[in-house]
């Protein structure tokens, strides 16, 4: 069980670094990679909240396993 709730921990901390990303290159903040297609696109700000929040709930996950085993 430790082995799940690692991967669940760093895909979820992951996810919330990439939403992150997201949402600054949607509103214009991060401007790099500067060919970046995403750049003040607000649409990508949305998804990389969704993708935060889904993250955050991951890690939340994570240590939800961690006490049931």
């Amino acid at each position: 069980m430790a082995i799940v709730r690692m991967l669940v921990l760093v895909v979820g901390i992951l996810a919330v670094l990439m939403g992150l990303l997201w949402i600054g290159q949607g509103m214009g903040l991060v401007r790099w990679p500067a060919s970046s297609f995403m750049i003040d696109h607000g649409g990508w700000s949305v998804r990389g909240a969704i993708l935060a929040v889904l993250g955050l709930a991951m890690i939340w996950l994570s240590r939800r396993i961690g006490r049931a085993g």
